[in-house]
Formats: C-alpha cells, sequence, structure tokens
C-alpha cells in the first residue's frame, strides 16, 4: 500500500490556509485533525452524522492525491499539485451505520477516510460537525450503491467529488432491489424516508431487478416512492435507469436488454418518464444520455465504462464508467437548479 506525506506547515501559514475552517466544532469540540492520520488512512472517531471536511492537499515536491471515504466513495478527485504549492478542498460526508448497501456489511463506526493517489501528499486536514447541510439521498439498486470491492462501482458512489461543501451524498441503493423489494423491505424505504428532511432531494432509479414487475405494479411502486418524498417535505427525482452495454449489429443499443424493457414488456425508462410528466417530478434521463454516450464510444471503446474486460459484465460499471455517469447526473440537476455547480472534476 502506498503511504502519504504529511507536509510540515508552519502555525502562521496553516492558520492562514485554513481560516475558513471552524476552530471549534459543535458543543465546544475542537476540530479534528492529523493527529487522526497514519499511514495512508484517517479514524475519525465521531458519530453518525454530517460532517465538513477540508483537506490541504500537497507539500514540498509534485503530489497527485485522491481521497476516498467510508466505503469508497470518491470524495475528492485525483488532484495534482506542484511543489511548494498545496491546495485545499473541501466536502460534506454522510456518516451512518450500515456504511454502505443498507443490506450489506455494517462498517466500522466513525469516519474513515483513505488518502490515496499516485503520489498522495496530505498537509492538513480539519473535521467539524456540518451545520447547515443539505442531502442527497439516493435510492436504487447496484448501478448506483456503494460497491464494496473492486473492481465494482455504482454512480452514487461517484457523485460525493462534483459536489461542494455543504451539500452530503446519503446513498441507500442496495443491489439486488426491485421497486417491489426497496418499499417491502424495513432495511430499506421504511429506514430511509423518515431521514428525508425538508428540502432534500431524493434521487430513485430502480428499474434493472424489476424483470417481472408488471406495468401498474411498477408505475405504482414509483408513485409511492415520489409520494413518500413529499410527505416527508422532501424533493424527488426520477432517474431512468443506466444502458446495458447491449449492442444491436449496426451499433445501437436499440433493443429491449439495453433499454430495460422487461419480460413482461414494461418499458422502465417510458413509465418512468410518464410518472415524472404525470406528477410534476423533476427527470434526469440517464437512459438517454447512457444510451448516446456508449453509442458514441463504441463497441470497443465503450468496454471501460462497463466490467466487460474484467467479468464479461456489460451492467455493472467500472469505476470510470461510474465516475463518468455520475457526471451526467450531476451536469442534469445543476442545469435544472436542482443543485449548485460545485467542483468540476480534477484528472
Amino acid at each position: 500500500m502506498r503511504r502519504f506525506t504529511v507536509a510540515v506547515l508552519t502555525a502562521a501559514t496553516l492558520g492562514t490556509a485554513l481560516s475558513a475552517v471552524p476552530a471549534q466544532a459543535h458543543q465546544g469540540r475542537p476540530a479534528l485533525g492529523l493527529e487522526n492520520c497514519a499511514a495512508n488512512a484517517c479514524h475519525f472517531d465521531v458519530p453518525a452524522g454530517t460532517y465538513d471536511v477540508t483537506v490541504r492537499l500537497g507539500g514540498d515536491g509534485a503530489a497527485s492525491t485522491r481521497v476516498t471515504g467510508e466505503t469508497r466513495r470518491t470524495l475528492v478527485a485525483e488532484t495534482a499539485t506542484a511543489a511548494g504549492r498545496p491546495v485545499l478542498r473541501s466536502f460534506t460526508v454522510d456518516v451512518r451505520t450500515p456504511e454502505g448497501e443498507p443490506t450489506g456489511a455494517v462498517g466500522t463506526p466513525g469516519l474513515d477516510l483513505v488518502i490515496g493517489g499516485s503520489a498522495p501528499a496530505l498537509a492538513d486536514i480539519r473535521v467539524t460537525p456540518a451545520k447547515r447541510a443539505r442531502q442527497i439521498l439516493l435510492v436504487g439498486d447496484s448501478t448506483v450503491c456503494d460497491q464494496p470491492g473492486d473492481p465494482y462501482s455504482g454512480w452514487g458512489q461517484q457523485l460525493p467529488q462534483y459536489l461542494r461543501k455543504g451539500v452530503s451524498v446519503a446513498n441507500h441503493a442496495d443491489s439486488g432491489e426491485s421497486t417491489v423489494s426497496y418499499l417491502a423491505d424495513s432495511r430499506l424505504w421504511a429506514t430511509v424516508q423518515p431521514r428525508i428532511k425538508r428540502g432534500d432531494l431524493v434521487l430513485i432509479q430502480l428499474a434493472h431487478n424489476d424483470k417481472q414487475t408488471d406495468e401498474a405494479t411498477y408505475r405504482a411502486n414509483l408513485e409511492t416512492l415520489v409520494a413518500g418524498v413529499r410527505a416527508q417535505g422532501g424533493r424527488p427525482v426520477l432517474v431512468t435507469p443506466i444502458v446495458r452495454r447491449w449492442f444491436n449489429a449496426d451499433g445501437t443499443l436499440n433493443n429491449g436488454t439495453a433499454l430495460l424493457v422487461n419480460g413482461l414488456g414494461v418499458d422502465h425508462p417510458a413509465v418512468t418518464r410518464s410518472v415524472a410528466a404525470a406528477h410534476a417530478v423533476p427527470l434526469v434521463d440517464l437512459t438517454a444520455k447512457t444510451k448516446a454516450l456508449v453509442e458514441s464510444l463504441g463497441t470497443e471503446g465503450s468496454k471501460a465504462l462497463y466490467l466487460y474486460n474484467e467479468k464479461r459484465d456489460n451492467t455493472h460499471t467500472s469505476v470510470h464508467g461510474a465516475t463518468v455517469y455520475a457526471g451526467l447526473v450531476r451536469d442534469e440537476l445543476v442545469a435544472q437548479g436542482l443543485v449548485p455547480e460545485g467542483r468540476t472534476r480534477v484528472g
């Protein structure tokens, strides 16, 4: 495992650089810092909640640093820094139990961050409870969730790197779930719904596992989720599913497998668009966006988005693919005025 370097800064320099970071956390507790870091990891013994984190990346030599947290969430994309020219990056992170998939492993208590990249260097870090954080909650399946192990990644796992401090991603997507099972399992919707606060966005992408769900049931389930978000004062956003990488001979994805038409002939993206229109719900048409991208890359170029090379898997995305798809989601949320512009991914 690579080790990161901890740059030594004078007190005056550090105080100036981090002047925007509160010196004290809530209830008079001091901000947590580098004393909680060793080797390539930082652990902060904090309760479940939402935390603001500011990192100072770089050092005496050229560096390239990436920050991930909890269950492999990308919080800061790999960032290159010149020798002696460190930079600040800030983000807001959701800490909960279970820390990843709701039906998966509990994980470790507190906040865990990994300092990675090709030449990682961490000069300083400050962690404080977030005073005014807005949540984006995710309801979805394995193409969205915080995947526990390489080479898999859901797009929700990569979304935090695009967002500015003050907006956290609470990813409650879970592998293998359909609209039916997500509503039925007490660890899923019954747990997520009470956590929605007024003004929170709730992105809903469920379709891949509704393989035998009839159209009336699928529509009703989406409507139930939308109504449940609104009952809590939240703002639902319907997201059509990412395409499967399943080409026709002519290089298009115009077939039921690629475009998520199930065994009963239910066109999931079309029903999702219809529900969004009928109930005035913002829509992220990720099916259309991923279809256009995959077709533009072609049969060879699109392999890197999915796990074709590693697993012959044309449904689940690689870290690269999930990152690209998360960017598509972020761009659409910004275009509709649902989130501030935030960060552009570095690297």
